[in-house]
């Protein structure tokens, strides 16, 4: 999770401030649901991720997950396993982060970009939602693609727990 220093930046809301996320993966037909977000990277790159985002209090990690899934995607999902937790630790931005693997309750549903409700709308994080092979992921700057999916070499892989700190 790269981060901008910038006081004014899109991440200012998170910054300074110890966040607990929470993301799901999910895989169709050999490529991995990916959200793109601006404002973590210079010159308006993007940085390619997981759905996911802040746990909220009062809800399970898993109820986290399906909301945010449904937020960023429009997907409903069925929430499965714990896979990997990363720990990310920059200048301004500090998070934990949990992956679980997720299925779609329909799976005939097609994505489409969501919204961020932190965000007004003209302030949104979130750029695109795709369909991203290993494949594409390692064409990719490794700036511009999550830790957790930098080394993927099949998108059975996501499926392997891992424990990233820092």
């Amino acid at each position: 999770m790269p981060t901008s220093s910038a006081p004014d930046s899109l991440l200012h809301a998170y910054a300074e401030r110890a966040r607990v996320r929470v993301c799901g993966l999910l895989v169709h037909q050999g490529a991995l649901l990916l959200t793109a977000h601006r404002g973590l990277l210079p010159d308006e790159q993007p940085f390619w991720s997981p759905p996911g985002g802040g746990w909220h209090f009062g809800e399970t990690l898993r109820e986290g997950v399906a909301r945010e899934f449904r937020e960023e995607t429009a997907l409903a999902v069925k929430v499965g396993r714990f896979l990997h937790l990363h720990e990310y630790h920059g200048n301004a931005l500090q998070a934990v982060e949990l992956f679980f693997e997720v299925t779609a309750l329909d799976a005939t549903a097609l994505p489409r970009l969501g919204h961020d409700p932190e965000h007004a709308p003209d302030r949104q994080l979130l750029t695109e939602v795709a369909w991203r092979t290993p494949q594409e992921l390692v064409r990719l700057p490794p700036q511009q693609v999550h830790p957790i999916l930098r080394d993927l070499i099949s998108p059975d892989d996501a499926y392997i727990p891992q424990l990233r700190l820092r």
